[in-house]
């Protein structure tokens, strides 16, 4: 090969250099820009939400399904209808049978009515036969049949009053009954509970749930959280409420805000989905970083969980932020 004149060799060396200390420079200042300011901690972890069951509370059969899998919903929206011919046919004998009761009730008030009257006409004719054997115009006998009735149809009205208390009882039975049987069938209206996703569809038309059995599985896109494992060193200084950033690996440079809703009270092991093999065999405590449900819920149709990323957290209130932190993701741009 011919060799390079003396100044173009320096020339070369000197680019080379210049090079290598561009690239150890631009390292460091990469290092230094990722570095966190003391007083803030952070953790590996990923976007999770909390799951709801949409479930039978008694064997019925699916009639009709009203969402796939991927749907968004809303609270009360329906979602699945059960089959609640048997239910209706108990519903319409408990009807009829609070009916029949409702006429044994006015059947014993209107007895009560002639009964009431027919003591006070025993007790004018009892009265009007003692004034008689007063006079010397009547006899003990008359007034002792007298008496007689009065006291027999006082007893018919005790017994008449029995009959439309027991009547009464019987008809808030009916009631409660029916009620019962209606609130069945509302029940077998199932709705979704929270602002979420359908995640898997459990269950198809003409199957039957048993008691408890799930039609579908949502994800509740209002209650999204990451979770991040730290050392003992660092997480005796965190505090509920601590003042949190979450971001995710696809858009690292911005972040979402959030706190520590929950530090856990014993050390464990780090799962290993989550560090390497040497991070793991450190104890570890678990924090969850809540995100705001308001801020959630003007994002529930751009939130996908199970997202990786980083949580970062506050042990220190007075740290700030740096500056890779504090493009923060606001309701104000959910419309976009």
């Amino acid at each position: 090969m011919p060799k390079l004149p003396k100044g173009k060799m320096k020339w070369v060396i000197g680019v080379i250099a210049i090079a290598i200390i561009a690239f150890i420079g631009f390292r460091y200042w990469k290092g230094k820009k990722s570095e966190l300011p003391e007083g803030i901690v952070s953790g590996n972890g990923r976007l999770e939400s909390k799951l709801a069951d949409v479930s039978a509370k008694e064997p019925l059969r699916v009639k009709q399904i009203l969402v796939n899998e991927g749907d968004l919903v809303k609270p009360g929206q329906v979602l699945v209808q059960l089959d609640t011919t048997t239910l209706e046919s108990s519903l319409a004998e408990a009807n009829a049978n609070l009916a029949a009761t409702q006429e044994k009730l006015a059947v014993a008030q209107a007895g009560i009515v002639k009964q009431k009257s027919e003591i006070e006409l025993a007790t004018i004719e009892a009265e009007r036969a003692r004034r008689l054997v007063s006079q010397g115009a009547g006899s003990q006998r008359d007034v002792d049949v007298r008496t007689s009735q009065l006291e027999t149809t006082r007893a018919s009205l005790a017994e008449a009053e029995a009959t439309l208390k027991t009547s009464k009882q019987e008809i808030e039975v009916a009631r409660a009954n029916a009620a019962t049987i209606q609130t069945r069938i509302a029940d077998a209206t199932l709705k979704s509970p929270v602002t979420g996703r359908v995640l898997y569809r459990l269950a198809e038309p003409g199957e039957v749930l048993s008691p408890g059995g799930p039609a579908l599985t949502l994800v509740n896109l209002e209650d999204v959280f990451m979770e991040i494992f730290l050392p003992a060193s660092e997480a005796a200084r965190v505090k509920l409420g601590s003042e949190a950033r979450l971001t995710v690996d696809f858009e690292p440079n911005r972040s979402i805000p959030g706190y520590v809703s929950f530090v856990s009270p014993e050390a464990q092991f780090t799962p290993k989905q989550v560090e390497t093999k040497s991070e793991r065999e450190k104890l570890v405590f678990r924090l969850k970083l809540q995100v705001p449900r308001e801020l959630a819920s003007r994002y529930v149709e751009r939130i996908k969980t199970g997202i990786r990323g980083v949580g970062y957290v506050k042990v220190d209130p007075s740290a700030e932020w740096p500056s890779r932190l504090q493009n923060v993701i606001t309701g104000e741009s959910a419309s976009r």
